[in-house]
């Protein structure tokens, strides 16, 4: 429900304040409290909310309203849950660099793997040995 009110590139604080139900006052005041809702500003001086700024704002009524917190619970939760995610998603390019080194293994693997067949049919030949398939 919360993304099918963001629509635009961005949004006034009036209309901020409509999509989210916390007035502008609060608005305001957040910004003041939490370090990561900074909405630039057009040439008017006017605040200009994004979608990412608006998700904040449900988070933050979320942990504030729904969940009871403190504005320093809320704070330090914010904090957790992007240290969360950022670790997750180093886990997942972490897991993409395994994978990636694992292929290029495999394939150095396939190439030595070639070259010694090679080696050992050349000796082999030399020796006179006949190669027994297995």
């Amino acid at each position: 429900m919360e993304d099918k009110a963001i629509k635009r590139l961005y949004y006034s604080i009036s209309e901020v304040s409509r999509i989210t139900g916390i007035k502008p006052y609060v608005l305001r005041y957040w910004e003041t409290e939490f370090k990561e809702l900074r909405p630039a500003k057009n040439r008017a001086g006017n605040r200009v909310y994004r979608k990412s700024d608006i998700r904040l704002l449900f988070a933050i009524k979320r942990l504030l309203y729904e969940k009871k917190f403190t504005i320093e619970g809320a704070r330090q939760k914010l904090h957790e849950m992007r240290r969360e995610k950022m670790s997750e998603e180093s886990a997942s390019l972490d897991a993409e660099r395994i994978n990636k080194i694992i292929d290029e293994l495999r394939t150095i693997l396939q190439e030595l793997l070639e070259i010694l067949d090679e080696k050992s049919k050349d000796r082999n030949k030399a020796t006179g040995e006949e190669q027994i398939e297995e």
